[in-house]
């Protein structure tokens, strides 16, 4: 009913920049949170930032003043601008969101995206 597509991974060196975008389709009435997850190799799966409807953010600390999440409401779109990478972002980086369907608008369902890969070398 809903699929998120994510762009943007790559291989970068350390303190390169990489934009990563995350569209969401299919049956949406509206999309409250949208997240970006990151998951390293061997290590759980970790939440790395957050923007409500209304543009509200947060950041896990390690991240803080170097990423940057944002959201395009009209097209359904997050992105995150990551900026002086380090090889500790290195990680699968997946999309993730709280969508409201347009065939019942009385619960909201969380989609992933497939994830993209994020590889920062020193």
């Amino acid at each position: 009913q809903v699929h998120l597509v994510e762009s943007g991974g790559g291989l970068v060196q350390a303190g390169d920049s990489l934009r990563l975008s995350c569209a969401a389709s299919g049956s949406i009435f509206s999309i409250n949170d949208m997240r970006w997850y990151r998951q390293a190799p061997g290590k759980q799966r970790e939440l790395v930032a957050t923007i409500t409807n209304s543009g509200s953010t947060n950041y896990v600390d390690s991240v803080k003043d170097r990423f940057t999440i944002s959201r395009d409401n009209a097209k359904n779109t997050v992105s995150l601008q990551m900026n002086s990478l380090k090889p500790e972002d290195t990680a699968v980086y997946y999309c993730n969101a709280e969508v409201v369907l347009t065939t019942d608008i009385r619960y909201q369902y969380e989609y992933w995206g497939q994830g993209t890969q994020v590889t920062v070398s020193s």
